[in-house]
């Protein structure tokens, strides 16, 4: 009986040893300190975003939380002086700033910061972007600032990692109605992008408009979404498994790449193989110049993208590829606002028309994709602003043949005379390519030319 018993004991401490190595990294609950603290302005999301927190750490079992909510009329800052000295966070795995704004009564700002670099979990949500403005340590921990925001809206976020567990569940876009902010001290390079937008929320204006992302500040894991202005936001099921995954990863027990992703613009395996060259590395403005270096400098490359800005009433300047080209075949892709106005130069001295006509509905000699003063596409397959849309030119003598969103528009149209705003009228000769940027916004990528002589 003694034997049996003992066998029994080994095989029962041998089966529970098995099962504590597969439980998961957080069977023990994590502790995290949820401020909801204002100094300025308070969203009345807050109280939601309090017990969806809340609840989410309980159905999950990953994490309990303490509160620091600093009064509800924002002047109270005896919690936060208490639950947020370096002697009280040492208790804290980590902190989730949902909805904070101003300069809140931390005892040591930069201890805190401190504290986060040394290995703890930081997840900022919403406004947590308006928060310690004076403060820059903190700014460059989150990775950004909130500048400004319009008014509510339906955005479509893009989904820059589909394995991330904030964002695997969402697919290759989010649709939701929020207040979408736009940031200030922001650079790509210092973040690993989760969500993003490639036009201006409210005015479709082309242009990187970060949504979420995440990033190591030490041995601190750090993720941020300007997402959950809205009540019926944080009660959606797709935003609260949003916000759970980025716990999950800023307490490291979903592990994800958090490296910056890289804007490098690519060739495809067989444009490699036919001789294809790359006109814009997705990175800086090498290869390209203005066309007149007094103008104003409307080009900038924001997240892979060439773009095009022109503040209200004024003009843009051309921009001028570098190298020259007789006869070539060249791709590209770009996108315009509502209204917008812009053109790709062949050899600099003819223009193939980019123009918002999409609820035109008909071809026209000046509409997208039109061989400008010379030819109207022969069938109407222009997008709506604020769509991609996919150009193939191929220039061979004085002959034109256009490929718009893969649809033939023309075919072999001569071009005897340059179709205007030319940089000269040496029509034969080799020239380079020119974007027209003195109408109006537009943003270019993927631009590439086989040369074929």
């Amino acid at each position: 009986m003694m034997m049996t018993s003992a066998i029994s004991w080994k095989s029962a401490a041998a089966v529970t040893a098995v099962v504590l190595m597969t439980l998961p990294a957080w069977a023990a609950p994590k502790h995290l300190l949820v401020v909801t603290a204002t100094t300025g302005f308070r969203h009345s999301s807050i109280g939601t975003a309090e017990r969806v927190l809340e609840g989410l750490g309980e159905t999950s079992g990953l994490y309990t939380v303490d509160y620091v909510r600093g009064g509800a009329d924002g002047k109270d800052g005896t919690d936060v002086k208490e639950k947020m000295s370096a002697e009280a966070l040492k208790k804290y795995d980590g902190v989730i700033f949902a909805n904070t704004t101003g300069d809140l009564a931390i005892p040591d700002p930069q201890a805190f910061i401190d504290w986060i670099k040394a290995g703890h979990a930081f997840i900022g949500i919403h406004s947590a972007s308006d928060t310690f403005h004076g403060f820059r340590p903190y700014i460059d921990m989150i990775g950004s600032e909130f500048l400004t925001h319009g008014a509510q809206v339906n955005v479509d976020c893009l989904n820059q990692d589909l394995t991330h567990p904030a964002t695997a569940h969402l697919g290759p876009s989010f649709h939701v109605t929020d207040e979408i902010y736009q940031m200030k001290n922001f650079t790509r390079a210092n973040v690993h992008g989760l969500l993003t937008l490639d036009k201006h929320p409210n005015n479709g204006t082309p242009g990187d408009y970060p949504i979420a992302w995440s990033k190591m500040v030490g041995k601190g894991h750090v993720f941020y979404t300007s997402l959950g202005h809205r009540e019926d936001v944080w009660t959606s099921e797709a935003y609260q498994k949003h916000i759970l995954g980025g716990i999950k990863w800023a307490l490291g027990v979903a592990p994800a790449d958090s490296t910056p992703q890289s804007n490098k613009a690519s060739l495809t395996p067989d444009e490699k193989k036919e001789g294809w060259k790359l006109l814009f590395n997705g990175e800086n403005l090498q290869g390209w110049k203005l066309r007149n270096g007094d103008g104003l400098a409307s080009w900038s490359v924001q997240n892979g993208m060439l773009v095009n800005s022109l503040p209200e009433g004024k003009h843009g300047t051309d921009l001028v590829g570098e190298e020259k080209f007789r006869d070539f075949k060249v791709r590209y892709e770009y996108m315009v606002p509502k209204g917008a106005n812009s053109g790709f130069y062949l050899r600099g001295r003819h223009e193939i028309q980019i123009f918002d006509d999409f609820d035109g509905g008909k071809p026209a000699m000046g509409g997208n994709g039109g061989i400008y003063n010379t030819a109207a596409p022969t069938l109407f397959v222009s997008r709506r602003a604020g769509e991609w849309q996919q150009a193939e030119v191929t220039m061979n003598g004085q002959d034109v043949t256009v490929y718009l969103n893969g649809v033939k528009i023309h075919n072999k149209v001569n071009t005897p005379k340059p179709t205007g705003s030319q940089l000269d009228d040496n029509i034969n000769e080799p020239g380079p390519f020119f974007l027209q940027g003195d109408h109006g916004s537009v943003a270019f990528r993927n631009i590439r030319v086989l040369p074929l002589k």
